[in-house]
């Protein structure tokens, strides 16, 4: 899956490197080193024993989506003066697609995992305070709970 996603980059980082590209196309060269860069972050915790946390994926993620777009934004622009072929063009695309696609998932991921954590705090607050919401005390004066004297 994370392959893909570096397939296109570094399918035109080969082109791109290998013949002269005309003046103001270097953003292109530097927006695919920085995706490479994101990809291999990415595949680099997937090798490893210690994984990304659903946060961590949902922020490497959104930066790599953010970089898809601004690739596609610049690429679009500026086709035909950096002579960028079109199938470059389609596999970004659907790299990008893919990239969002699991972002989502990675976020909703995290969303849930921070609610679980809120959940399990908020019952571990409710054990310590007891069933009693006054948590044994009086809300008033703070003190012991006191039951009414007199008559009943």
């Amino acid at each position: 899956m994370i392959a893909t996603l570096g397939l296109a980059a570094a399918a035109f980082l080969d082109v791109g490197t290998a013949s002269a590209q005309p003046s103001g196309c270097e953003q292109m060269q530097k927006l695919l080193q920085e995706r490479q860069s994101i990809v291999q972050q990415l595949s680099g915790s997937s090798k490893s024993k210690r994984k990304m946390t659903p946060i961590q994926a949902c922020s490497t993620l959104g930066r790599l989506v953010n970089n898809g777009a601004a690739a596609m934004k610049f690429a679009t622009a500026n086709q035909d003066w950096c002579q960028i072929p079109a199938s470059f063009m389609e596999n970004m695309k659907n790299d990008n697609a893919k990239a969002a696609d699991i972002r989502g998932k990675a976020c909703g991921a995290a969303k849930q995992q921070a609610a679980m954590q809120q959940r399990a705090q908020q019952q571990a607050r409710q054990q310590q305070q007891g069933a009693n919401p006054f948590g044994g005390a009086d809300a008033v004066t703070g003190g012991p709970m006191r039951v009414p004297q007199g008559a009943l």
